[in-house]
């Protein structure tokens, strides 16, 4: 079995890269309130994203053609 094609790896990049954009422009707008739910949102949500895009860029950067 192999894994994700060299694309599948630059969407998921680019992907996550966004969304951590958006969730950057988010904290901007609304700011971080002392609410638990807004700091779980935004943790779990940057570890994805982050998480995500590190991934990505570790496996296309050993990818070969």
């Amino acid at each position: 079995m192999t894994g994700p094609t060299k694309n599948e790896l630059w969407f998921r990049l680019i992907f996550s890269l966004g969304g951590l954009v958006l969730l950057v422009v988010a904290v901007m707008v609304r700011g971080i309130s002392n609410s638990a739910a807004l700091v779980e949102v935004v943790g779990i949500a940057g570890a994805f994203f982050g998480g995500t895009a590190i991934w990505s860029a570790v496996k296309l950067a050993r990818h070969r053609d």
